[in-house]
């Protein structure tokens, strides 16, 4: 079949002069950014510990793509925002992506194709996949230089639809929608990844969160045996088991509390509610925010007494009465509300970078373990494209800014490929506007690499 990419196109004529096009630019590349990202990957060794996690059984005398690689490849074209394997039929000949894995531009020999990909993200087992996330959170564990004397981490879940029969789907009445409820978790403050789960579509019991609990902390505990952990999530987590095991653990909780008649009908609750409703009228606010705290068990927490702080507001709605229950001792109630938990919003926006701006929810797979799998080739995207984000100077306005913002303005960035017999050489465009932060990400992380 004739390839119709090379064929001429014509579009309209600029001062008289007629305008033709054609792919036929030669060694080019739209995704020089990629080489940044390879930086990254380099300096964090990504691929490689994820491939030690997996038996290779091939003869490796055979062998034309290792596992690092094919691995390497794949995790590269998600940043780069393709997120489909079947995008590597075409990238494997690109000469950026090449030269991001080591092989020449102009080799004759590209990356590993679709079907390579597919055949490894279906290989690994259950006990592999668990070793696979332990490894990412050795590899949040390792991102900090020294272990800190405290972190907060945010666990929530997600609705990840599915189209088909794919197995742990399941019906959720709430979303309407047949789906599964991965569980994120997110060190917020730095916006690091630790931990995903995908898992089926019902909402986690309170002994299947305490489960998936014990067994991330004691794995961060391998590395930070002294660092104070504070766990923060909605009121799916706030259950007894989760509640219990934290409290036998020492680790400390801040977790949404579903109201109910009891708590509504609080004494303090309830004088605490009238006045703020009075005062608002009184003042003619538009809203007005009030704070209480209570000590508060419920009947499937036994005679255990917790912290309950309460946020009341007022408006012209009416009254509308939050509660979150806490470990913690210190702190105001308007504290532990406003300002610890209510930060927890922050892991939303996380949630959006992995699983809209890198297209984690492309779980299309039959097979759970594949799907596991992509969720975490899709982690180890995000932590490319956070390396890439933090090796940027504090005071650049990207710094901030998000995953699909960094992409467009860094990552597809054209490139054209030089290789003559000693030099490989890289021509970016003149007029490229975040030129000098290009540079100066690429040298950081050359800097603080092996």
């Amino acid at each position: 079949m004739a390839d119709n990419s090379v064929l001429s196109f014509a579009f309209p004529a600029v001062h008289g002069r007629k305008v033709t096009a054609a792919f036929d630019g030669g060694r080019l590349t739209s995704d020089g950014g990629v080489l940044l990202l390879a930086q990254a990957e380099r300096r964090m060794g990504i691929a490689g510990r994820l491939a030690a996690c997996i038996a290779d059984p091939r003869d490796q005398s055979r062998v034309t793509h290792d596992l690092d690689d094919i691995l390497r490849a794949r995790i590269l074209a998600i940043a780069c925002g393709y997120e489909d394997a079947d995008d590597l039929d075409t990238l494997r000949h690109d000469p950026g992506f090449k030269l991001a894995l080591g092989k020449r531009p102009d080799g004759p020999v590209g990356l590993a194709s679709q079907p390579t990909m597919s055949r490894w993200e279906n290989a690994p087992t259950t006990r592999e996949l668990v070793r696979l996330t332990g490894t990412l959170i050795d590899i949040y564990c390792a991102s900090y230089p020294t272990p800190p004397v405290a972190v907060t981490l945010d666990i929530d879940d997600t609705v990840d639809v599915v189209h088909g029969m794919q197995q742990l789907s399941f019906w959720n009445g709430h979303h309407a929608e047949r789906c599964f409820l991965p569980i994120h978790v997110y060190d917020t403050a730095t916006g690091r990844p630790v931990a995903m789960l995908l898992r089926t579509g019902k909402t986690p019991s309170g002994t299947e969160v305490a489960g998936h609990l014990r067994r991330l902390v004691r794995h961060i505990r391998r590395h930070w045996p002294d660092t104070r952990i504070t766990l923060r999530g909605d009121s799916h987590y706030g259950r007894p088991e989760p509640m219990a095991w934290c409290e036998a653990n020492g680790i400390d909780y801040v977790f949404g509390l579903a109201g109910n008649a009891a708590l509504h009908a609080n004494p303090v609750i309830v004088t605490q509610s009238d006045a703020c409703a009075t005062d608002r009228a009184t003042r003619q606010l538009v809203e007005l925010r009030r704070y209480a705290e209570i000590r508060y068990a419920a009947k499937s927490w036994g005679t255990c007494k917790r912290r309950v702080a309460a946020r009341i507001e007022a408006s012209a709605l009416g009254l509308d009465v939050r509660f979150v229950v806490t470990s913690l001792a210190e702190g105001s109630a308007e504290w532990i509300y406003d300002t610890l938990y209510c930060a927890r919003g922050q892991a939303e926006n996380l949630i959006k970078l992995h699983k809209s701006q890198l297209k984690s929810d492309r779980t299309s797979c039959r097979s759970a373990n594949a799907n596991q799998m992509r969720l975490i080739l899709h982690t180890a995207a995000y932590w490319l494209m956070w390396a890439v984000r933090n090796a940027m100077p504090a005071t650049a306005a990207l710094r901030t800014a998000e995953f699909a913002t960094i992409r467009l303005r860094l990552l597809k960035v054209a490139a054209r490929i030089v290789e003559t017999a000693s030099r490989i050489r890289v021509a970016f465009a003149t007029g490229c506007p975040d030129a000098a932060l290009f540079r100066s990400i690429s040298l950081t992380l050359r800097a603080a690499g092996p």
